[in-house]
């Protein structure tokens, strides 16, 4: 555990200095140059890389190079049943999908839908894919199964869940931001229902870091066919929040507890020798 805990501790510490310079910048009373922008995309790109550079740093040093290999191998992991790619790429559609016609149910009216076109929300889901590894390879790569072999892979979704949501609050502050002004709390509560399903994907996949990735990268490029961001941001710490983003919380819980179900049915069917294999990909 003390390999893990200096994974976080250097990814959090490697992410906030990036994106709280990042804010404290975007306050600065100077104008805007063309070298402040660079430098605040730039410092943006590192903080949103640092799990996979952190975890990258941490297993060469303790596992060397065949740890590496380990490591980022289920990134090109792509042979798993089609189900699978399915539901990492229909998942949030669909429960965004079932938040409008639950909310058309109870108010009368529908919600607003987002007006990018279904094509270009592919084509960003592919372009977006492979930089997911950025968090990836840290997240599921190298926390996950390090964590779900100390608690198990419910307990340990969650979590990384909390972590994971917590990682993101300096873009609370980030004028700009898509999170900028949002609900923290109940954002969170949405991220680590979401680390539920994900854990539920890398599962079923053995480890599958691609579909993670493809997972990840859906989720962030379709959760505005129905979006629940308050379009006017205020506080990041207040719970009141639209009834779009309550219903969409709602869902994911309920599809969370689910996969809890069934990942605590799966581990208790399993001899410990074959839960260890699928927790697996940790040199010792």
């Amino acid at each position: 555990m003390r390999s893990l805990f200096r994974f976080f501790l250097l990814t959090y510490a490697l992410t906030w200095v990036c994106f709280i310079t990042v804010v404290k910048m975007s306050h600065a009373p100077r104008p805007t140059a063309p070298a402040t922008a660079i430098l605040s995309g730039s410092l943006l790109l590192l903080g949103t890389f640092a799990p996979a550079l952190v975890a990258l740093g941490v297993t060469a040093r303790d596992e060397g190079r065949r740890g590496v290999l380990v490591l980022v191998r289920p990134t090109i992991r792509w042979h798993v049943g089609w189900r699978w790619y399915l539901f990492a790429v229909a998942y949030m559609p669909a429960l965004k999908l079932s938040v409008a016609l639950i909310h058309r149910l109870m108010t009368g009216v529908w919600p607003r839908f987002g007006t990018d076109p279904w094509y270009l929300i592919v084509l960003a889901i592919i372009i977006s894919a492979p930089v997911q590894a950025g968090e990836e390879i840290g997240w599921r790569g190298y926390a996950l199964p390090r964590l779900a072999g100390r608690f198990g892979f419910a307990r340990a979704s969650l979590l990384l869940g909390a972590i994971w949501a917590c990682w993101h609050l300096p873009l609370f502050f980030l004028p700009g931001a898509d999170k900028y002004g949002q609900s923290f709390p109940v954002w969170t509560l949405q991220v680590v229902a979401l680390s539920v399903a994900i854990t539920w994907l890398y599962v079923g996949t053995e480890r599958s870091l691609l579909l993670t990735m493809l997972m990840h990268s859906a989720v962030n490029q379709t959760v505005g066919i129905v979006p629940s961001a308050n379009m006017n941001p205020g506080n990041p710490f207040t719970l009141s929040v639209s009834l779009v983003m309550r219903l969409t919380a709602m869902l994911l819980w309920i599809t969370a507890g689910y996969f809890l179900l069934r990942m605590r049915n799966v581990e208790g069917s399993r001899g410990d020798g074959e839960i260890n294999n699928l927790r697996g990909a940790i040199v010792t």
